[in-house]
C-alpha cells in the first residue's frame, strides 16, 4: 500500500515542476525583451545540460521514493520541507529583484546596470540564486530521504555551476560593461 507521505511528496514534486515551467514562461518572455534590446547570449553550450539536470533532480527524486521505498523520517523531512519552501521564496525574490534582466539562460543587454537589490544588494553574494538552487537540490530530494537523488544533483550542480555557468555568467557580464 503506498503511504500518504509518499502521495504528498509526489504532489509537492509536481507542484514543483508546474512552477518551473511558469518559470520557463517568465524566462522566455524576459528573454524576447531583452533581445529587443540587442541583448546577447552566451553560454548556450551547457543550457540543456543544467535543463535536463534540473528535470533529473524531480525525477530522480520521484523514481527514488517510489523504487526505493524511501522513508518519510519526520525529524529530515519536516525541516527539510521548510528549507525546500524557503528556498522557492529565494527564487521568487531573486526573479523580483532582477525584474525582466531574469532569465534562466545567461542573456545580457549592454548597457543595463547590475541590480542591488534584493538578495543582489549583498556584495558578497555575487550569485545568490545558485546559492540557492544548490540548497534547494539537497533540500526537495531529502524530504522523503532520496539522498541519492540529493548526492548526485549537488555533485552534478556544483560541476556545471563552478565549470560552466558561473564562468559563462562572469565573462558576458565583464563583456557587457
Amino acid at each position: 500500500m503506498i503511504s500518504i507521505s509518499v502521495v504528498l511528496f509526489t504532489v509537492f514534486v509536481l507542484l514543483t515542476g508546474v512552477e518551473r515551467v511558469v518559470e520557463l514562461v517568465v524566462s522566455k518572455r524576459n528573454a524576447a525583451w531583452a533581445f529587443a534590446r540587442g541583448g546577447v547570449e552566451s553560454g548556450r553550450g551547457h543550457f540543456p545540460a543544467m535543463v535536463a539536470l534540473h528535470t533529473g533532480l524531480l525525477v530522480g527524486g520521484l523514481a527514488e521514493v517510489w523504487l526505493l521505498d524511501r522513508p518519510f523520517i519526520p525529524g529530515l523531512g519536516w525541516p527539510m520541507l521548510a528549507i525546500a519552501l524557503l528556498c522557492q521564496a529565494g527564487r521568487y525574490w531573486v526573479i523580483w529583484a532582477l525584474g525582466r534582466q531574469w532569465n534562466t539562460r545567461v542573456i545580457v543587454v549592454t548597457g543595463l546596470a547590475l541590480q542591488r537589490r534584493g538578495p543582489y544588494r549583498f556584495g558578497w553574494l555575487r550569485h545568490p540564486n545558485y546559492v540557492i538552487v544548490a540548497i534547494e537540490g539537497i533540500a526537495l530530494p531529502l524530504v522523503h530521504t532520496a539522498w541519492i537523488t540529493a548526492v548526485v544533483f549537488t555533485v552534478l550542480n556544483a560541476i556545471l555551476l563552478l565549470g560552466f555557468r558561473i564562468p559563462a555568467e562572469e565573462k558576458a557580464l565583464r563583456a557587457a560593461a
